[in-house]
């Protein structure tokens, strides 16, 4: 009774305190979900799980509707170094409207200084000073002098066309320097009072010179990394002196949509209110807390077409490329700094992040992250939590393993549809949660349960090898010494000649050698995941696929058995050394249908196989000798092993058996196995002559396998086969 009642004690001591733990960690992941308590790890885990839905969910096509002219290396040689003058520029957008008839041109370009590469100053100047008075020139100057303002020849090409002028803003502390002007704002100050959204604030900005943005649209070209440095989101709008200014992709939009204006979305729900997204043009743009939206990448670099600028200039591009599309010219050229790390790569352009989400403002496919993700992530944390930590102490290792992946599939099902339906919810911290109390329940149960572990390892240790005890000490449940009908591979290896070597050895010497054999062969054997059923004096004999399964048994013993004969070039070294004799071993392996369990009598048990299968693995090691070969394998462990290369030897009938089988020996060298297949092919077709002269042929690398077919072709020469052979060797004894 008092025993009874200690285990009942240790039952509830362990229940109990993994559930304390278990509440401990709930409450601890509704903390960190609330902003209670801040965990960059989880932050960081969290972005590396939206990046993983976003790779699976990517349509990893290239958009029709978007094309990026591109100042690449190809044309910074062609037209030189950048910044170009300001009439090529002018050049570039009469190019794109008046040539190609393209829809909207946006430039991830900062046109920040006056041009000066004209000499219209200097010449300016000259006409003030020197050459003062000089008509002549004050007069020529006069009529050149608009030719050579190149600024405002680049901005009178702009002017009445679709084109939007990239700028950026400062947001970080202390840096409020500007410099050129600002495009009016989207939403002008005192627009959003007593919102709940966070905007980022611009403190200063670098925007375009005023004669040029006058003559265009301009939007913001700032991308916001999270905490690893990977852009995902741009904000939408961002606060400068209470006014609100709109994206670059959002301006283009805009424009293209005839300069359609743009309606806040604002939710309100009783003292809480925030901008939840925007509408242009009919289009809804979602936005989170920060009024930013999720770039919906398309795929790796190049899910839009590229056209050298080089190449647009001097009309180069076939109409029909860019006729209606929406243009964005920027920069891949390493030098000109506008490679950015995402998502879909660590070097990316950063005139594609806008294409993508200007793509996705036209798609309607922007990722939503509303507000209340958090609430669903506190209610998923709770009621998984809460389940998992009721109901875990009172299955076993197994259940709450399934249990457990259950609950995961739960929730990570509820994620997935949601992310279809377009919204992004948290999945780091439930998964972790879930994670976390399966391995304090564990634990738990290992500690608790490790002496009644033991006791069962000391109770099956007098019936299977102590090499299997650990690994139904792992599994109690699943483990059964019933026998049982599997799928195996079994091996035997023997010595050549051993009762012969051992004639010449002392007692002591013959128990050394074998204990310097035998124990590096067994250690592969169990490296490749091996069981040693028996050693029959120097013979070997060891099994795959029990008592554990092993999916890949006939690989794992074709790789022991290689490793066996590389490691007894090693030990034959050392032997070499005492004065021992050097060792061969043949070995054969079989795969198949096999019982395996608990056999014996009443006064002694073994774990061991038995069946047709095991003794065909039996007699192919004694045909290892015959063929002159270390392996021999049968055809049904080749079948199992598509990695490993095979030659074949022959085709045997054993005693007893009907049916023929294939044996094959590992083979690295494929000109060997198909020049031996040719010559086994013309032995089996009885052209003794082509036969024989292939055989010859290889007798150098396989000298006693050729050996053997040259010797039966001498004697199917003068005593013919019957019109019936099948090309099989029939064996006649066991």
């Amino acid at each position: 009774m008092q025993a009874a009642w200690f285990d009942l004690h240790e039952q509830d001591v362990r229940r109990y305190g993994s559930r304390a733990i278990g509440i401990l960690l709930v409450l601890f992941a509704v903390l960190q979900a609330g902003g209670i308590l801040h965990v960059p790890f989880l932050k960081r885990v969290e972005l590396m799980t939206y990046d993983m839905r976003l790779d699976m969910t990517m349509p990893k096509s290239v958009f029709p509707g978007i094309a990026i002219v591109d100042i690449d290396e190809k044309s910074l040689a062609m037209e030189g170094r950048w910044p170009w003058r300001r009439d090529k520029m002018a050049k570039l957008v009469d190019q794109l409207f008046d040539r190609y008839q393209v829809a909207a041109a946006g430039f991830d370009i900062v046109f920040a200084e006056p041009d000066q590469n004209t000499g219209l100053e200097v010449l300016q100047s000259l006409d003030r000073g020197e050459l003062s008075g000089v008509e002549k020139f004050h007069d020529a100057l006069e009529k050149i002098a608009p030719r050579l303002d190149y600024d405002r020849t680049f901005a009178d090409s702009m002017k009445g066309r679709a084109v939007v002028l990239g700028y950026y803003f400062s947001t970080e502390p202390g840096q409020n320097r500007t410099s050129g002007a600002l495009p009016p704002p989207v939403f002008p100050a005192g627009s959003f009072p007593d919102l709940n959204t966070v905007f980022l604030k611009g403190r200063g900005y670098g925007a375009n010179l005023d004669i040029l943005q006058s003559a265009a649209s301009g939007g913001h070209f700032d991308p916001l990394p999270d905490v690893d440095g990977i852009s995902r989101r741009v904000p939408m709008l961002i606060e400068y002196h209470g006014a609100y200014y709109d994206s670059l992709s959002l301006e283009l939009a805009r424009v293209v949509m005839g300069n359609a204006p743009v309606t806040p979305i604002v939710k309100k729900s009783g003292g809480y209110s925030a901008l939840e997204g925007l509408e242009v043009g009919g289009m809804n743009i979602p936005l989170d807390r920060n009024a930013c939206s999720l770039v919906p990448y398309r795929g790796e670099r190049g899910s839009f077409r590229y056209f050298s600028a080089t190449d647009v200039l001097h009309g180069k591009v076939r109409p029909e490329d860019l006729s209606g599309k929406i243009v964005l010219v920027g920069t891949t050229a390493p030098g000109l700094m506008d490679l950015r790390a995402s998502p879909v790569g660590k070097v990316y352009p950063g005139v594609e992040i806008h294409a993508n989400l200007l793509a996705g403002i036209l798609e309607q496919n922007i990722m939503q992250n509303p507000e209340y993700s958090e609430a669903a992530e506190l209610v998923t944390l709770l009621v998984c939590g809460t389940i998992l930590t009721i109901f875990l102490p009172k299955m076993s290792p197994l259940r709450s393993l399934l249990f457990t992946l259950f609950i995961s599939s739960l929730v990570l099902a509820g994620n997935l549809y949601a992310w279809k339906k377009g919204f992004v919810l948290p999945i780091a911290s439930p998964f972790l949660l879930i994670a976390s109390i399966f391995v304090v329940e564990i634990l738990y149960s290992y500690f608790f349960e490790s002496r009644a572990k033991r006791q069962m390892s000391g109770l099956f240790g007098q019936y299977v090898p102590p090499e299997l005890v650990d690994e139904m000490s792992e599994n109690p449940g699943m483990f059964s010494m019933k026998s049982e009908n599997r799928q195996m591979t079994v091996l035997f290896s023997d010595i050549r000649n051993f009762t012969k070597m051992s004639e010449g050895l002392d007692p002591e010497q013959l128990s050394s050698l074998i204990n310097a054999y035998l124990t590096p062969m067994t250690t592969i054997i169990h490296s490749n995941h091996g069981t040693i059923d028996k050693y029959i004096g120097d013979a070997i004999m060891a099994f795959w696929g029990a008592p554990m399964k092993d999916p890949g048994h006939a690989e794992n013993a074709v790789k022991a058995a290689i490793e066996m004969h590389g490691e007894l070039e090693r030990i034959n070294v050392q032997f070499r050394e005492k004065g021992w004799p050097e060792l061969k071993i043949g070995v054969g392996i079989n795969t198949g249908m096999m019982s395996v369990g608990n056999m014996g009598s009443k006064f002694r048990k073994a774990y061991t196989v038995m069946g047709d299968s095991v003794n065909l693995a039996s007699r192919l090691e004694g045909l290892t000798k015959l063929y002159g070969v270390g392996i021999l394998a049968s055809e049904y462990t080749v079948q199992a092993c598509p990695g490993i290369s095979f030659l074949e030897v022959d085709r045997v009938r054993v005693k007893g058996k009907n049916e023929p089988v294939r044996i094959h020996t590992p083979e690295q060298n494929p000109d060997i196995v198909e020049r031996f297949g040719r010559a086994l092919e013309c032995y089996r077709k009885r052209d003794w002559d082509e036969a024989e002269k292939r055989f010859r042929e290889i007798g150098q690398e396989r000298a006693r396998l050729a050996e053997v077919y040259l010797e039966r072709i001498a004697e199917y020469r003068k005593d013919p086969p019957p019109e019936d052979w099948d090309g099989v060797l029939n064996l006649l004894s066991k």
